[in-house]
């Protein structure tokens, strides 16, 4: 289905599991005669979220179907109100608002995948056309529904050879004999930020924590012998599998914090590296480094140190690193409206290239 919009700039909402906040990002698309696009980010922010809606998000995962259906209304209408104080503060008129929403369920093995923030709530407040629930679309078609990025990559980043994420999970997407291929890799600011949290802090600034500790060799042998890390792409990873399988050692009080960031970064950067050693393709070793982690001075250092001879981490502009996703989102959007393929099968699994979202016009 084709829709027509008022104009081309596209609002692209983003949030993720490391609940930082609600990226926005107001951006435009242009494709050229020979089909290659472009983009430009006319301006974005991160709208941080109070602790009381931090709190509900937390424990959006353990509500029964009536009260997660009252939230999903109550989150969409917080959303349109961000989008309509964005685009107040910048004079902004966009045509199209396209949003992730928030995820607090994603089991794709049991046909799960739940993304908050109603996006007729959205559409309501804002009066402008609505693109939202991308991933069940996916999940239906057998896919993981995850990741949805690297459609993105492959059309507005091919020149990488690799694009990294670092954002409540890492993940990772390339091309593979003509194909993009695409996976999650492991917890990152959802663990790292766990972690800060026992000494009071939202992250842990440039790693500086981390840094002072020291390895927990037992702990690090643990967590990278979880099967997830041994299993081939495609393959996703949500909040659940992270809470079952890092949550009590990460709480443990036997441990210093600082000792448990240490551990958590080396074994991140372990993970990321040894899977990029392993899936080398082609000649381009440039690996376009985005999302919060990017920020994350001793994690980069590890993550360079750990990687193959002539593989290149590349971090780009401070918007490009905070605003990718929030990006990636609103091309989705915008594919979405032109009735173009913006989910790969390659990527997630699923039976065939599709085009995801539900539309409120």
């Amino acid at each position: 289905m084709e829709l027509t919009v008022q104009n081309d700039l596209v609002i692209g909402l983003m949030s993720g599991s490391s609940l930082d906040g609600l990226d926005l990002a107001a951006c435009r698309f242009v494709q050229d005669s020979q089909g290659n696009w472009t983009y430009r980010i006319e301006v974005a922010e991160t709208q941080s979220y109070a602790p009381e809606w931090r709190q509900k998000l937390s424990d959006a995962i353990i509500l029964n179907e009536s009260d997660l259906q009252t939230l999903d209304q109550e989150y969409g209408l917080w959303l349109g109100q961000a989008v309509k104080i964005f685009c107040d503060q910048h004079s902004l008129k966009p045509g199209l608002i396209s949003s992730h929403g928030h995820t607090v369920r994603h089991q794709p093995e049991q046909g799960i995948s739940i993304q908050i923030g109603s996006g007729d709530e959205i559409r309501k407040n804002c009066g402008i056309p609505v693109v939202c629930n991308f991933r069940y679309q996916d999940v239906l078609l057998g896919g993981q529904g995850a990741p949805l990025v690297p459609i993105g990559d492959e059309l507005l980043f091919s020149r990488f050879g690799y694009c990294l994420n670092l954002g409540g999970f890492s993940n990772i997407s390339w091309r593979n004999q003509g194909r993009r291929q695409a996976c999650d890799l492991s917890p990152c600011n959802i663990l790292l930020n766990r972690l800060a949290a026992e000494r009071g802090l939202e992250y842990d600034e440039s790693g500086e924590l981390a840094r002072s500790g020291v390895l927990i060799q037992s702990l690090y042998d643990r967590w990278n012998s979880f099967p997830f890390f041994g299993m081939e792409a495609p393959k996703s990873l949500g909040r659940e599998w992270f809470e079952s399988h890092y949550l009590a050692d990460a709480d443990d009080p036997q441990w210093d914090t600082a000792d448990k960031l240490r551990t958590a970064t080396e074994h991140i950067a372990f993970q990321m590296a040894s899977f990029i050693n392993s899936h080398r393709v082609g000649k381009n070793d440039e690996i376009l480094v985005t999302g919060g982690g990017a920020h994350n001075r001793f994690l980069m250092e590890r993550f360079a140190a750990l990687l193959g001879p002539g593989l290149v981490p590349l971090i780009p502009d401070a918007l490009l690193v905070s605003f990718k996703e929030a990006l990636i989102f609103a091309f989705l959007g915008w594919l979405k409206i032109r009735g173009e393929v913006n989910v790969l099968a390659s990527v997630t699994g699923a039976s065939h290239d599709h085009s995801a979202g539900d539309l409120y016009p």
